[in-house]
């Protein structure tokens, strides 16, 4: 008797933060495929909500600019079961106020900084895509993707062009 083994495929998250009111066609490019997409934080108008969903199911939360009605339906962290792993989503990572191991936690998802970022602390996947908006300073515009299989997880950045009026 020979012994089946079964192999889950991989599964790809799409995260996108910072985007200020502006989403790029190269944003919405990179992120096509996704099973899932995550934007944490700073989305700026909820037309890019309803956009991002036209993709792929979406989580969403506040950031420091989202204002208004529309905004303040969006919960300021959120947490995600995907692929078997637990997700904390929140916008600045400075604001984090709890110890993501000691809560289950395997990845964290943050923005705000504009800054592209991944690494593995204390058994915690830490993971910021950067910014996908009107380029600030000399920081790079990209979105980022997370897969997940064999119960593990890793993360891409996908730098994407800088052209146009909302550099």
């Amino acid at each position: 008797m020979t012994a089946s083994l079964k192999i889950e495929p991989a599964i790809l998250i799409g995260v996108i933060s910072d985007t200020h009111g502006v989403l790029r066609s190269e944003a919405i490019e990179a992120l096509r495929g996704s099973e899932h997409i995550i934007h944490a934080g700073d989305v700026g108008s909820p037309e890019i909500l309803a956009e991002l969903s036209a993709l792929a199911p979406l989580t969403a939360i506040r950031g420091n600019i989202d204002k208004g009605a529309w905004a303040r339906k969006l919960p300021e962290t959120e947490v995600l079961e995907l692929g078997g792993l637990s997700i904390y989503v929140l916008h600045d990572l400075a604001q984090l106020d709890l110890k993501p191991k000691a809560a289950g936690f395997s990845v964290v998802i943050s923005g705000h900084s504009h800054v592209p970022k991944h690494e593995t602390r204390d058994g915690v996947f830490y993971f910021n895509p950067g910014s996908a908006g009107p380029q600030r300073f000399r920081l790079p515009i990209s979105v980022g993707r997370l897969i997940v299989n064999d119960g593990g997880v890793r993360g891409e950045i996908l730098h994407l062009p800088v052209s146009g009026p909302n550099r």
